[in-house]
């Protein structure tokens, strides 16, 4: 039996993008749970709450539950060019298309197995 650690996807946004995400295992479910569960409690926390304040720091923690996610699962990106560098998986997140970021992002924790509801945090 061979078994990969990472997948390849080719971009819907862009079809000639292709990135590579790494394959949800117990150990690093374990890792990636570690990372994330104090901003959870405390991105959930502020999501019930009435003030704008409440909103603006939970979309801040799932901001950065996102980035957590993103360097956690996102191996490479290939064929996207940003001011004409080539995109490293840093410079797409912080200067990238928003579509092909939503859409790795949501790739990432579909592999994580995470609902659609959870996703969406």
């Amino acid at each position: 039996m061979k078994y990969e650690t990472i997948r390849t996807f080719q971009s819907e946004w862009a079809p000639e993008v292709v990135y590579r995400i790494e394959r949800m295992s117990f150990g690093r479910r374990q890792e990636l749970t570690k990372q994330v569960r104090g901003l959870l409690a405390r991105q959930e926390f502020h999501a019930v709450g009435d003030s704008p304040l409440d909103k603006v720091e939970a979309a801040l923690l799932s901001m950065e539950i996102d980035r957590i996610y993103w360097d956690w699962g996102l191996v490479s990106v290939g064929g996207l060019f940003i001011d004409e560098e080539l995109a490293a998986k840093e410079t797409l997140f912080e200067r990238g298309p928003e579509p092909l970021v939503s859409e790795i992002l949501a790739q990432i924790k579909s592999e994580c197995g995470l609902s659609e509801e959870e996703r969406k945090n």
